[in-house]
């Protein structure tokens, strides 16, 4: 994944904060916490995870697409943005 560095820093954040949510849902259930507050907590984690997905698709359109198609690559560039569509919605 060729990225600059600011965007690489964007998304250990992103990656970070999601981990924290994560150690903390773990904690929450071994402590038996109440169902609803660990629910609102594994959302936290789900949309930390999808805004991290969102930073790095964007940095592979405007990088590794953007690149593929001044080469004449089309196909693949579209392609990869095809299976990364069809895995979300699985």
């Amino acid at each position: 994944m060729r990225k600059s560095k600011d965007i690489q820093e964007r998304i250990l954040h992103r990656m970070k904060i999601s981990a924290g949510h994560l150690r903390k849902v773990i904690e929450m259930v071994e402590n038996q916490d109440h169902c609803v507050s660990i629910l609102h907590q594994t959302q936290a984690v789900q949309k930390a995870l999808k805004e991290t997905d969102n930073l790095i698709l964007e940095n592979h359109l405007k990088n590794c697409t953007t690149n593929a198609i001044l080469k004449g690559d089309e196909e693949t560039a579209i392609r990869e943005i095809i299976s990364v569509f069809k895995k979300k919605n699985v």
